[in-house]
């Protein structure tokens, strides 16, 4: 059998970072960090259901907890007059003291918006979530999604595979649809992948969106080299 890695763990610190940044060499610190990302990313998930979350970024030090949300509707996420963010933070105020950890951190929470939301694997998945959910056929879906994406110029290839009972159907299948170019194997490649679940009556459906951005080089010029000394060697 395969053994298939998550395309951004296989990039880290190529071109991706940690979405968890914090360091202790405490391991009952360790534990609590990590119980607490988890609950926080738990409850924002919940709590930004259908507003085109991309990712939830969390740093922190010994007395800040910094929450990034990356968004591509900041508007509905910051609500009128910054009520949604004021709710944001007590709900993760609240969550914090029913862990009932050791130090209670200064809560940051920062909303970030994405320019291109078409460059994003897992708001391209909420797209085609909604789509299904509103009953519109998969193939229609699909078809649409990746047209909207490939118009994009920073994107230069897309494949999102369905699985589950499509269109009601008795037996699960799983249809794919691909357009452009998704280099795996290259570490260079700035792909960005999300997996979405499709909640419908008749059971779950599971979409997977990998997108290619291009090849990431730490210093551009670095690859370019001066051919003016091997041209004058070769005259000579």
């Amino acid at each position: 059998m395969t053994h298939v890695a998550h395309p951004y763990i296989q990039r880290i610190g190529i071109n991706r970072d940690w979405r968890s940044r914090w360091f202790t060499n405490d391991p009952q610190k360790f534990r609590e960090y990590l119980r607490t990302d988890a609950a926080i990313r738990k409850l924002l998930n919940q709590k930004l259901t259908g507003m085109s979350v991309d990712a939830i970024e969390i740093e922190r030090d010994e007395k800040q907890l910094r929450i990034i949300v990356k968004t591509a509707r900041p508007g509905l996420v910051i609500g009128r007059s910054g009520e949604g963010a004021t709710q944001l933070k007590k709900d993760i105020d609240m969550l914090l003291r029913t862990l009932k950890l050791s130090e209670k951190p200064e809560i940051k929470l920062d909303i970030e918006e994405i320019r291109n939301p078409e460059t994003s694997a897992a708001v391209v998945g909420q797209m085609v979530m909604e789509g299904l959910e509103k009953r519109m056929p998969f193939r229609r879906v699909l078809k649409q999604t990746v047209e909207k994406v490939m118009a994009n110029r920073d994107v230069e290839g897309v494949r999102i595979i369905v699985s589950g009972r499509l269109g009601g159907a008795d037996m699960a299948r799983r249809e794919e649809l691909k357009k452009g170019r998704i280099p795996l194997q290259t570490l260079r490649a700035d792909i960005d992948f999300a997996r979405v679940r499709a909640n419908l009556p008749y059971g779950v459906i599971g979409i997977k969106v990998w997108i290619y951005r291009g090849d990431v080089f730490a210093d551009r010029n670095a690859g370019k080299q001066d051919d003016s000394a091997p041209r004058r060697a070769r005259r000579a």
